[in-house]
């Protein structure tokens, strides 16, 4: 059986990160969970450089980007992935506290799969995050990239 692709998760909240992996955990999702902690390290995973520069050449299946992140932003970590036609079809979901009307606008104008505004509440954080993982690493079929040798 074949490996199947990560799932990429963009965060550089500890608390937010810790109940998001927890979350996904509860899934029981078959993907590694691959953690960038900002815009920086997202983009060096996903262009196999740095420090992934030996990874596999598989893609993640999706992106749990967070918006705020050091370094890069969530926003311009979308528009290069997006703007990439090697990255562009990966899936990215835009995992944020904002609710701000412009940042939901400009993600959607960049290219953005879904955005999801994280509830305060702990469960209905835990049961978005794992309605999220459940959707897009099990029952979302991505088109996979084809590498050139």
């Amino acid at each position: 059986m074949a490996e199947l692709p990560p799932v990429l998760l963009v965060e550089d909240s500890p608390k937010d990160l810790e109940l998001t992996l927890a979350a996904l955990e509860k899934c029981q999702l078959a993907n590694d969970i691959v953690v960038a902690r900002d815009g920086e390290e997202a983009l060096d995973y996903l262009y196999a450089r740095g420090r992934y520069a030996g990874r596999d050449g598989s893609d993640p299946t999706v992106v749990l980007l967070d918006l705020k992140l050091p370094k890069i932003d969530g926003l311009e970590v979308l528009q290069q992935v997006k703007g990439d036609d090697d990255l562009k079809h990966i899936p990215v979901v835009m995992l944020t506290s904002s609710r701000e009307e412009q940042d939901l606008v400009r993600s959607y104008a960049l290219g953005v799969n879904a955005f999801v505004v994280k509830p305060v509440e702990f469960s209905e954080f835990f049961k978005a995050i794992q309605d999220l993982g459940v959707f897009w690493a099990i029952l979302n079929e991505a088109p996979r990239r084809f590498r050139r040798p």
